[in-house]
């Protein structure tokens, strides 16, 4: 028998979204079957880089021969070299199964592969321009209903856990919000490129939209590597932001008068990684696999568009610790997030959703800030607990307020201990943050954040620990700043914490079935 060995066939590109007459795209494809695109590539990744594609198959030439010269002159294809010796022990060996291309003979020339005859690539949109991308898009959209660019779906048993539970992703508001809490989220500050257009903007809002709408409903995303890891959602939700650049670029006409930085505050120190950007994308749920997966798979869609300017990690209890409602604790053991506004009631949508008199920038839209505060663990465990109470004005164990019993109690300001002195001090954090206006409030969706301590930090230091705290309110400056520089000017929490990144944002309206985030942007 005669030996034999395997050589990759050549093609060159012929995506119209991404032409390179220097490059060779590794191995052929199946005739016989649709293979369509990764929409995931880089336009500019090395294809020698990424190997042939999964499946595909060389044909198969006899020992000794030259591989055939593609259509440029090479005598090599996808790093198969002429004079490469056959792998060790094919000697006498039949073609086995894998070997189903019939053998070319010496000299004859490999059949070109041919161009798919459907499946729209996403590569097209990434790379290409405006008008070409947009038509790709309404194909890949075609696609993505028939559901022939992604792997069958299969079922993930039902267990008994939240592993299957579901947010709805389409809506008057984004998911995320008003959502109860989930135990793990992630939040991300990408930078739009320069090259980015108004039109390519709005085919990367598509693209995001397309892909969270299917993972948070347990789907896997377009050309999704690991489709077993979108079969558990735990309640996941992905939640829009746009920066000032954003709407400058979309539709400058749209943005708020309070879409900029928050005013300089004296206890600030803010760092430039942890700053403004120009898309927030939070995503959140209860398994940290899952938020993994999603951030992992949004990433992909963006790289073409936008780089990352920050990621920020954060955490509560895990799902079925407490009892669902419970208040969340931060690090320094503080119940946190007693005086928020009750999830579905009418005092949420006038703080959040806004109204007549604090209305929102987009009906159904709303602002978010995010804060990430440094917090000195290591110095505040030498408090007592006495003062460790009175610098919130609340109790450790309940969170009641110092006047109190339960958490739910009202504070009593008035109050006076038998020296004289208010119970709850004025210095006290909650006296301070308490507004004398009731339309300055706002709903905090805060998460802990807890990294790796700097080997061999200062003092013995071993925290670098922290919130990321997240505030959302109708409008900015009537809500969100007054609290703050009230904080600015007399918080005895200040000792312990500094503000150390901050970003504001314009959270524009769900989307509508068949939609996407961000359409008012470009109607």
């Amino acid at each position: 028998m005669r030996r034999f060995r395997r050589a990759s066939g050549s093609s060159r590109r012929t995506d119209p979204g991404h032409t390179d007459p220097g490059r060779e795209a590794p191995g052929r494809k199946d005739p016989g079957r649709e293979q369509p695109e990764d929409p995931r590539e880089r336009p500019d990744a090395d294809p020698g880089a990424r190997g042939a594609a999964p499946g595909t198959a060389g044909a198969a030439v006899p020992a000794g021969a030259a591989p055939p010269a593609d259509a440029g002159g090479r005598a090599e294809a996808a790093g198969v070299r002429s004079d490469a010796p056959a792998p060790a022990g094919s000697a006498g060996r039949e073609p086995g199964p894998a070997a189903a291309t019939p053998a070319v003979p010496a000299g004859a020339a490999v059949p070109a592969a041919p161009r798919p005859r459907s499946g729209v690539g996403r590569r097209h949109l990434l790379a290409g321009g405006a008008a070409a991308g947009l038509g790709a898009l309404a194909a890949a959209g075609a696609q993505i209903a028939s559901g022939r660019t992604t792997p069958e779906r299969a079922t993930a048993p039902d267990d008994g856990g939240n592993g299957l539970q579901t947010v709805p992703f389409h809506g008057l508001h984004q998911a995320g919000i008003e959502t109860p809490e989930q135990a793990h989220a992630v939040f991300l500050g990408l930078d739009l490129l320069p090259s980015v257009t108004r039109d390519r903007l709005q085919a990367l809002l598509r693209l995001l939209s397309d892909d969270a709408a299917a993972l948070t409903q347990g789907r896997p995303a377009l050309a999704d590597t690991e489709p077993e890891l979108a079969l558990r959602p735990a309640r996941l939700t992905v939640t829009f932001g746009f920066g000032p650049n954003l709407l400058e670029r979309a539709n400058p006409g749209l943005a708020p008068s309070w879409l900029r930085p928050l005013p300089a505050f004296g206890i600030d120190r803010l760092q430039p990684e942890f700053g403004a950007a120009d898309l927030l994308l939070a995503v959140a749920a209860d398994d940290p696999l899952t938020v993994a997966h999603a951030r992992r798979m949004l990433l992909k869609d963006s790289r073409a568009f936008a780089t990352l300017r920050w990621t920020q990690s954060g955490f509560r209890r895990s799902y079925g610790t407490e009892a669902a409602g419970t208040t969340m604790r931060n690090l320094f053991g503080q119940v946190d997030g007693t005086a928020n506004p009750r999830a579905g009631s009418e005092d949420f949508t006038r703080v959040v959703w806004g109204d007549a008199d604090i209305p929102a920038w987009l009906p159904g839209g709303t602002s978010v800030v995010i804060r990430r505060i440094a917090m000195n663990v290591d110095t505040w465990d030498e408090l007592d607990r006495p003062a460790r109470e009175e610098s919130v004005g609340r109790r450790l164990d309940s969170g009641a307020p110092l006047t109190g019993t339960r958490e739910d109690d009202e504070p009593d300001f008035q109050a006076r201990s038998s020296l004289g002195f208010p119970v709850i001090p004025e210095y006290s954090h909650m006296r301070r943050a308490r507004p004398e206006d009731p339309r300055q409030r706002i709903y905090r969706r805060s998460y802990n954040y807890d990294e790796p301590a700097a080997a061999g930090g200062a003092g013995g230091s071993v925290s670098d620990a922290g919130q990321i705290f997240v505030s959302y309110q109708a409008d900015v400056d009537r809500q969100f700043v007054p609290i703050q520089r009230r904080l600015d000017e007399l918080d005895i929490l200040n000792e312990w914490t500094v503000p150390i990144g901050s970003a504001v944002f314009a959270v524009p309206p769900g989307a509508r079935e068949g939609g996407f985030v961000g359409e008012e942007l470009f109607s």
